[in-house]
């Protein structure tokens, strides 16, 4: 068979919302020396003696209030991905999480045995935007098993400023937007500051002055250049005024994480008048935790508390069918 074979990655979930399945993930996900970057002893101190003795725990119940009978919404909502994009290039589609599973190393074995003759592997990491903790992580895992099947293979560069991606976002947010909304918050998962300065080619360029807005070579592995990048393009597609809409960064575990924070502005945003309000996550392609629970459930039950009226959570592109013409056209 000639022609190229496609494997999606994304981040991976629990097998079950079991405490010791979550336990075992979380484990795995925080020890990656790319999520956490400090020295082994101290990463393992963290993640073992700190997080890991009560996290599960309460990680446990977030996963349990978005749990569907067929599993993980984020591995459920890739599969059909998969699925749906294998039929559209008519090649051989595989499907891995970083951590969890389908694992790498089986899924690249698999694919290759899928596909006997093909002349190449496509590795779509699921991440719009580049940082070391998503996308680069990714392709250092992949790439000893993809060497294993002594096949060429290439990985999909960051879409953020993708055609195809960024209107499959702005129509998926022009249908599902309320009419009554005041604002749209466009929120993205955090990562520590310093990731930036490690992933910055120049050494010297990230986190001085107003660097998201001066070209510059490190913005090809900046995430926050990239995520700012993402909102104003979207922004302009779908003529929002300045005063309409905005971007914060969620998820955090720590302090020295990007700001503004997601947790923080849902608070605020009350007492400024938004009461009326619409969330969407770019940097998510597939529905998860971090969307159902963190945004829709969490998120909302604290602007609520604080005064606002709705909060209105815009999901993820999924298998959305303009983004699996997009997906394709960017693995090809």
């Amino acid at each position: 068979m000639s022609g190229s074979a496609v494997l999606l990655v994304n981040l991976g979930s629990p097998a079950s919302p079991r405490p010791d399945d979550v336990r075992h993930y979380l484990d795995q996900f925080l020890m990656d020396p790319y999520v956490i970057d400090v020295p082994v002893p101290l990463r393992a101190l963290i993640v073992k003696g700190f997080i890991l003795p009560t996290r599960p725990k309460n990680t446990s119940r977030a996963y349990a209030s978005i749990w569907t009978a067929e599993g993980s919404p984020l591995i459920v909502i890739s599969e059909r991905t998969r699925h749906a994009l294998e039929e559209r290039l008519q090649r051989p589609v595989g499907l891995a999480m970083r951590y969890g599973e389908p694992a790498i190393p089986r899924a690249v074995a698999e694919l290759a045995a899928r596909a006997p003759g093909c002349d190449e592997i496509v590795v779509a990491p699921m991440y719009p935007q580049y940082a070391m903790a998503t996308t680069k992580t990714v392709e250092v895992a992949a790439e000893p098993a993809l060497a294993q099947t002594g096949l060429p293979y290439r990985f999909v560069p960051p879409f953020f400023s993708d055609d195809g991606y960024l209107g499959a976002m702005e129509a998926r947010i022009r249908n599902d937007y309320p009419g009554d909304a005041q604002y749209l918050l466009f929120s993205y998962h955090g990562i520590p500051a310093r990731h930036l300065r490690k992933t910055d080619p120049t050494h010297a360029h990230c986190l001085t002055p107003n660097c998201c807005a001066i070209p510059s070579v490190a913005h090809a592995t900046c995430y926050r250049h990239q995520c700012i990048e993402t909102t104003e393009r979207l922004a302009d597609r779908l003529g929002l005024a300045a005063e309409s809409y905005g971007f914060s960064f969620q998820s955090r575990l720590g302090s020295g994480w990007l700001e503004p924070f997601t947790d923080v502005l849902l608070e605020q945003f009350p007492a400024r008048g938004i009461t009326r309000l619409a969330v969407v996550c770019p940097s998510f392609i597939a529905d998860c935790l971090e969307t159902l629970e963190e945004i829709a459930i969490r998120g909302r039950e604290a602007f609520l508390a604080a005064g606002g009226e709705s909060l209105h959570y815009i999901p993820c592109l999924n298998d959305d069918p303009l983004w699996i013409e997009a997906l394709a056209q960017l693995c090809r």
